[in-house]
């Protein structure tokens, strides 16, 4: 029998104690103590303080910001649209998840859904039931306040049902897209009622939008959840009010959707750094990957400004490139180990000349496809160290314009997305991709790209609308971060973009300078000035050794940041 060496036993007492407490001690470390909101609205940031305030981590702040961001942007997002959802989970080892809660195709969908006489009809895709995939948002506010929340999701939709019925103010941005979607909301009776004021025109800034409907909408999903939206009452509205208008949705469509948790796409990058991104039916995170990956090998820190330029511009070319190859993996497998292998990689930044633009016809074509560039974006940390980065969309300003009876319901026109002529190209230029072609139940490819930045050192989080140039403008603000810019500078950093077809620099009117325009074009680029600004960045940045939170919200739209100090517990 073995004899217990009495002396031992208290040194094994001390070391576990040591070890708990160094453990401890790493996870105290990894909790900021300050929370952060940034969102695109000021009503859903004060919607995401109330939540936190009321003990709600930031899974509970991030169902109350969807949820006021549908009734005060109906323009970008609602409860008859989608988005997706990066969580962190808060640890000594976090947690990333990805929640897909992208709309559906119904499943009486088909490719040739919009042709009619042998030509695709694209207006049948942009306005109207028939352009709506199965909504998405009201099963992922559900799945966050069951799944991932403290409190009950009738508190955290609270702050939006009273937004809905007590009103929200009109404002400048409500404006500019209502008068772009005016003739659409004009011809859809529900929408124009809500939406225009008495005369059908646009309403006058400092109008109150009032949506009663919505909010008893909202209140049904806060008492009865899944079931809520998705069956009963609300369900049989849709439902009738869909296929009275001409669409094609089911009451199967409905009862058959759920959220997909997917893996995020992980990319180890320099300096200890990781990216943490949307996997498909997002291509937006491999752009990001690729691009990072990319400029790592290229000296994009020393280059003076037109270098800079040319460089992330010839890296944009390549990555945009790649997209048309993507699709929902639950229809298509997608070469994401492929196309960021390190080799691959390598080719690509060896392919960069640094002196001249590189003619994307010398390239071979992957496809892509168009879509509508009005979405939202929020961030949102909590004390203990809880995140989500989430983009929503209805795809287009006030989506279909069509709103369903009874419901104050505004439904998305997502099924744009698809590549309804994958033989053919679209407006843009971008060709069609069979990948991404219309299936029944299937997930169109989007280029929202909620993202994260990690090291020992820091967390920071990105995300904005934007359509086909979500991935550059986030892209462009990642560089401001990695090259140690103030976090004020990230979202209002000057804006460019390049997606390989049409070949040419898109920019905002202030970007650059004659002389620098001049020495682009001398390199062989082509540029297109846009007539306005783009973009609504919304991020969040987490200093761990020095407990410092920030957070910054785009100063070309109306969204407000906060950094919140937590209630006592």
């Amino acid at each position: 029998m073995r004899r217990l060496n009495r002396g031992a036993l208290p040194w094994r007492l001390f070391a576990s104690a040591l070890l708990l407490l160094l453990a401890l001690g790493v996870q105290a470390a990894e909790q900021p103590g300050r929370a952060a909101i940034a969102s695109a609205h000021p009503a859903a940031t004060v919607a995401g303080q109330e939540t936190l305030a009321m003990g709600g981590n930031a899974f509970d702040a991030a169902v109350a910001i969807s949820a006021a961001l549908a009734v005060a942007e109906p323009y970008s997002s609602g409860l008859g649209g989608g988005g997706f959802f990066l969580l962190r989970e808060a640890g000594a080892q976090p947690a990333y998840r990805f929640l897909d809660a992208r709309e559906r195709a119904p499943l009486a969908a088909h490719v040739d859904l919009y042709r009619r006489d042998g030509e695709v009809q694209p207006q049948l895709s942009l306005n109207g039931p028939l352009a709506a995939a199965i909504p998405g948002l009201p099963a992922a506010l559900v799945l966050l306040a069951e799944r991932f929340g403290q409190l009950p999701l009738r508190d955290s939709l609270a702050p939006a049902i009273r937004l809905a019925r007590d009103g929200v103010g009109i404002d400048r941005v409500y404006r500019e897209r209502a008068n772009w979607r005016l003739a659409a909301l004009r011809d859809d009776p529900q929408s124009a009622r809500i939406f225009l004021d008495e005369d059908g025109e646009i309403p006058a800034e400092f109008a109150l939008l009032q949506q009663p409907e919505l909010a008893t909408t909202l209140e049904r999903l806060a008492r009865d959840g899944h079931a809520g939206f998705y069956a009963g009452e609300i369900a049989d509205k849709l439902v009738a009010g869909v296929r009275a208008a001409g669409g094609i949705w089911t009451l199967r469509d409905l009862a058959e959707y759920r959220i997909v948790e997917r893996q995020p796409l992980r990319v180890s990058l320099a300096e200890g750094r990781e990216l943490i991104s949307a996997p498909p039916p997002s291509a937006g995170g491999l752009a990001l990957a690729q691009s990072l990956l990319i400029l790592q090998q290229l000296p994009w820190r020393q280059a003076e400004p037109v270098q800079r330029t040319h460089l992330v511009v010839e890296t944009l070319r390549r990555a945009y490139r790649d997209r048309g190859l993507l699709g929902d993996p639950d229809f298509v497998a997608n070469p994401l180990s492929q196309l960021l292998a390190p080799a691959y990689m390598k080719q690509l930044t060896a392919s960069i000349d640094p002196d001249q633009a590189t003619s994307s016809d010398s390239l071979p074509a992957a496809g892509g496809w168009h879509e509508g560039d009005h979405t939202t974006h929020f961030s949102v940390l909590d004390a203990d160290g809880n995140a989500v980065a989430a983009t929503l969309s209805i795809n287009l300003p006030f989506g279909a314009a069509f709103t369903v009876p009874g419901t104050g319901v505004l439904l998305n026109d997502e099924m744009d997305d698809f590549a309804a002529d994958v033989q053919g190209a679209n407006a843009y230029g971008l060709t069609g991709s069979q990948a991404n072609a219309i299936a029944a139940g299937k997930r169109p490819l989007s280029s929202m790209s909620p993202s994260f930045i990690e090291s020992s050192k820091d967390f920071a989080s990105f995300g904005t609308p934007g359509g086909s140039r979500i991935p550059s403008m986030v892209l462009l603000a990642m560089l401001e971060y990695l090259d140690g810019q103030p976090i004020a500078h990230w979202p209002s950093v000057a804006r460019y973009h390049h997606q390989f077809r049409p070949d040419l620099i898109e920019h905002e009117p202030d970007t650059f300078s004659p002389a620098q325009i001049a020495a682009l074009r001398a390199r062989g680029h082509q540029l297109k000035v846009l007539q306005r600004s783009y973009g609504n960045q919304q991020v969040l940045f987490w200093d761990k050794p020095g407990k410092r939170v920030e957070a910054a919200s785009d100063p070309r739209g109306v969204g407000t940041s906060a950094v919140v100090t937590p209630p006592q517990r």
